[in-house]
């Protein structure tokens, strides 16, 4: 599974503050503590904690750059000048690895982000709803998904740089719709050959639940079933990346050993 770890993100205190007062620790501090806990992406997300986003992602790469030279990074953000700032800052910083997150299946979105993930060399993820809105069904977002990997093919971007994701609702508000998401997701591995990455952002499920932490490990092992291979989620959740792991065992995607966790968790990144 690609891990995407959430922590680097203004809407979290200590970041906020960090950003606010320049101080780099609490940036590093989160970007190692992922990155040893399981991450394979730092998800990097200015959200409102600066007046000047632009300057600010800038500035929260280059602290992770600092901290982690060889860690690969998803910029986070709906403005195309912060993307494209924070993409920047990647390149000018050493980061090889980019993500951009995220953008819709809208034309003129798709367009813009397309482009800069030909410029910069980015996988990118794609939600799957376009001028429409949240979608309610299961065929609104398997229609979304084939105009995205439609999309993918005229600006030539392989298949395994996109990320599709399916918007995982959060079970208190949309219980009755959590199953369209698994099925959305088993659909989306048969869009194409090979299938594209399919990704949620693991922390809408469970928001607002009194058992968040539960409620996102049994959606993330239950999504894993239907073909998920990446979320962006709580690495430092040591329970909820040790089900993750065992899920992908059980299904024949990791090699058994006494300590496979140990043995996922040292791999090569």
């Amino acid at each position: 599974m690609i891990a995407i770890g959430e922590r680097i993100n203004g809407m979290f205190t200590d970041i906020k503050n960090a950003i606010a007062e320049k101080d780099g620790e609490p940036v590093k501090r989160w970007a190692l503590r992922q990155l040893e806990a399981g991450a394979d992406y730092l998800d990097v997300n200015v959200g409102t904690a600066s007046k000047t986003p632009a300057d600010a992602v800038k500035w929260l790469v280059e602290r992770v750059a600092e901290a982690a030279p060889n860690a690969a990074v998803a910029i986070d953000s709906p403005k195309h000048e912060v993307m494209k700032a924070g993409l920047q800052a990647c390149r000018d910083s050493g980061i090889a690895k980019t993500m951009i997150n995220s953008t819709t299946g809208q034309r003129e979105k798709l367009e813009v982000n397309f482009g800069l993930a030909k410029e910069y060399g980015a996988s990118v993820i794609c939600l799957t709803m376009d001028q429409r809105g949240i979608p309610n069904d299961v065929d609104y977002r398997v229609e979304a998904a084939a105009n995205i990997m439609a999309a993918a093919m005229e600006f030539e971007l392989p298949t395994e740089s996109i990320l599709l994701d399916p918007i995982a609702m959060p079970v208190k508000h949309a219980q009755e719709k959590i199953g369209f998401i698994f099925e959305a997701i088993r659909q989306f591995t048969l869009i194409c050959s090979p299938p594209p990455h399919i990704v949620v952002g693991l922390s809408n499920t469970g928001q607002g639940t009194t058992q968040k932490e539960l409620v996102n490990r049994t959606f993330l092992v239950m999504a894993i079933l239907n073909g998920l291979d990446a979320a962006i989620l709580d690495v430092c959740d040591a329970e909820l990346m040790h089900a993750a792991i065992t899920a992908e065992l059980i299904l024949n995607k990791q090699v058994y050993s006494d300590d496979f966790i140990k043995a996922y968790m040292s791999r090569a990144r």
